[in-house]
This record gives C-alpha cells, sequence and structure tokens, in this order.
C-alpha cells in the first residue's frame, strides 16, 4: 500500500537528511558551535546499517560537514537492522560504537549534545515555537531535512521511485522568499540534494509563500497538493517535473510527520 512505511527508507531519511541537518543545526545555534568548542581534532562519525547507504559527517570546532575527512579521528556506530538506526533517531535505542577512548567521550559529550538539540528544532514544542528567532532556525532545518528526504524517498521508496521515474534530468529549487534556495538535482531519474549555492537556473522551482507554509508543508501538517490549490505552494518552470516532485514531497510529509 502506497501509505505503507518502509523502514529501511525511514533510516536513509534519518541517517542522511535528519542528522544532514546538523551543520545548520551548528552554522545558527550558539549551543551548537559551543558544544564543539573543545574538539582537539576533526572526528568523523560514520553511521552502518544493513541495507542502509552509509552516511558520514566530519566534526571540527566550529562546524559539521558531510563526508569523511583524512586524519580526522574515526567513530563508527554500527546498526544491526535499519529498525535499530530508527530506535536510535528516536531516543529509544544505543548503537554499537567503534572508537577509541577519546572517540568514546566525543559520542557521549559533544555528539549527544547535538543531538539533543537536533531533537529540540526538529520537533518543537508549541512553547519553543512561540519565540520568532527559534521558529525562524527549526523551519530552516525543517527545510533542509525535507529537501534531502525528498532524495531519499525519490531513490529509495517505491512509489518515490515511480514518480522519479517521470522526472527529467536538470534542477529543481525550494524557494522561500527572496533568500532562500536549496537545490535538488536529478540525472536519470536519480535525485541528489545539494546544499550551498544554487550553480544553474533550476528548470522548474516550488515556491513556498513564506516559511510558515514551509514548516506547516514539510512537517506534514499541510498537504503539498493542498496547498498549491490554495495558492500558498506555487510553481514555475517545467510544471510536469513539479507535478511529480510534488508526489514525492506529500510522501515525504507520511515519512516526516507525527
Amino acid at each position: 500500500m502506497l501509505t505503507d512505511l518502509n523502514p529501511r527508507v525511514t533510516a536513509h531519511i534519518n541517517a542522511h537528511a535528519v542528522l544532514g541537518a546538523l551543520p545548520v543545526l551548528v552554522a545558527r545555534v550558539p549551543e551548537a558551535k559551543e558544544a564543539l568548542a573543545g574538539l582537539d581534532r576533526p572526528t568523523t562519525v560514520v553511521l552502518k546499517a544493513p541495507g542502509v547507504a552509509d552516511a558520514s559527517y566530519t566534526f571540527t570546532t566550529d562546524t559539521v560537514v558531510p563526508g569523511a575527512q583524512e586524519g580526522a579521528r574515526k567513530v563508527t556506530l554500527v546498526f544491526t537492522s535499519p529498525r535499530h538506526l530508527n530506535r536510535m533517531v528516536d531516543g529509544e535505542a544505543q548503537p554499537l560504537p567503534v572508537a577509541s577512548p577519546a572517540g568514546l567521550k566525543f559520542l557521549t559529550g559533544p555528539f549527544s549534545t547535538l543531538a539533543d538539540l537536533l531533537g529540540t528544532y526538529l520537533r518543537p514544542s508549541e512553547e519553543d515555537l512561540a519565540d520568532p528567532a527559534f521558529k525562524k532556525t527549526s523551519t530552516l532545518m525543517t527545510l533542509n531535512v525535507a529537501a534531502a528526504a525528498i532524495a531519499q524517498v525519490a531513490n529509495e521508496d517505491r512509489s518515490g521511485q515511480f514518480s522519479a521515474s517521470m522526472v527529467p534530468d536538470g534542477q529543481v529549487a525550494l524557494e522561500v522568499g527572496d533568500d532562500i534556495d536549496l537545490r535538488l538535482h536529478v540525472a536519470d531519474s536519480v535525485f541528489t540534494f545539494v546544499p550551498g549555492e544554487a550553480s544553474a537556473p533550476a528548470r522548474a522551482a516550488l515556491r513556498f509563500a513564506d516559511l510558515d507554509v514551509a514548516g506547516d508543508v514539510l512537517s506534514g501538517r499541510a498537504s503539498a497538493l493542498g496547498s498549491i490549490c490554495d495558492g500558498t505552494l506555487g510553481m514555475r518552470g517545467f510544471i510536469p517535473m513539479l507535478d511529480n516532485v510534488s508526489r514525492i514531497l506529500d510522501r515525504v510529509g507520511h515519512y516526516l510527520g507525527d
């Protein structure tokens, strides 16, 4: 059934999209950067689970970047199944760490602090969202998670793959106002989320009216198709491309929603 959620896809989203918001967290939240201030050397954390593409992140004193870094201390988190990885992200299980004593200290110190902050910003309470600055950061992080999750659902989920197979090559923009422009690159029906500056004009764009609309759609509180109908989510460019991306986005809402 199209409403079924595949735990392997959820694990891809958790490893590559949810944890992929760590760079935004450290860039925007002072407490997150403070947690890394005492690092004596860069540290790369690698996540390994059966059937899930490895994910890795390198932590320095003031930033987090996706991928491994040569010369960095290496910490490997091993999971027995995709469900095990998902339970770790939900705070219900612990990974099997392979690390030096200094690596274990990193896991129980800065990494644990960042994980707690990540949960606070991605699963905010109503009281948290009453603070405009917190809400803006939370929504920006959710936007990054959703963009990365679109790529994971397009590549790994059965219904997502069907929609992705009908998307032509090119870049799709997710825009909020004039300041936010995140890009998905599509090549041979494979989606890749590329954070950072846009490298070329988008072939098509989904434009959210504002961060509130983006937050509601991307957290699953509002339907992408419904928002298109009421005009709070606009389209431009090659519309057939966006039609299928919006279907994938709706599927993302099921995975990311409560």
